[in-house]
């Protein structure tokens, strides 16, 4: 049985080593694992009507996979729009941890006044890509060459969903500015 829930202490070890195999891979632009004290802090700060959650799945007891999300820019007015991001153990892929992990994520992301999640996909990655749409994720624009990893350049495709709570609010729609 699959258990999608807030991130406890004891869950950050589990969470460190699947965010450490994804650094080794195009999947992230940090060139190295975060340290076990970054998740504690991140854990310490988490704030669900500002957006910033740390979810995992567990399976039968162990940490499968975990979402995350928080600031998408250190500037005030980005301050209703957060990023996403979804990592899964290589042993649980392709077993629906995604899914319940972006499903519960969304849910408490849509339960605030926050009006977008985005996310950004290094290209190629056919699993995320049906991840995010799914989840009614669209896709925004593509960054070429954004980041430099394993000896190449990556495009990184931005894709972007409102959420369900956001007020109301006028809207500029031209592309100026």
């Amino acid at each position: 049985m699959l258990e999608v829930r807030e991130a406890r202490e004891d869950d950050l070890p589990a969470v460190a080593a699947i965010y450490a195999a994804a650094a080794l891979t195009p999947a992230t632009f940090d060139l190295e694992a975060k340290p076990l004290e970054w998740w504690h802090e991140t854990m310490a700060t988490s704030d669900a009507r500002a957006g910033r959650l740390l979810l995992v799945a567990e399976r039968d007891g162990v940490v499968a996979g975990y979402a995350k999300s928080g600031s998408f820019k250190d500037k005030p007015a980005y301050d209703t729009t957060v990023e996403t991001s979804v990592y899964i153990h290589s042993d649980h892929r392709g077993q629906g941890v995604g899914d319940a992990l972006y499903a519960e994520l969304l849910a408490r992301l849509d339960a605030t006044s926050l009006r977008l999640a985005v996310a950004g996909v290094t290209r190629p990655n056919e699993a995320s890509d049906r991840l995010h749409r799914r989840h009614g994720f669209t896709e925004v624009g593509t960054f070429h060459g954004v980041g430099v990893k394993l000896g190449r350049a990556w495009n990184v495709q931005w894709l972007e969903r409102s959420l369900r709570g956001a007020p109301d609010l006028p809207r500029e729609e031209s592309d100026a500015g």
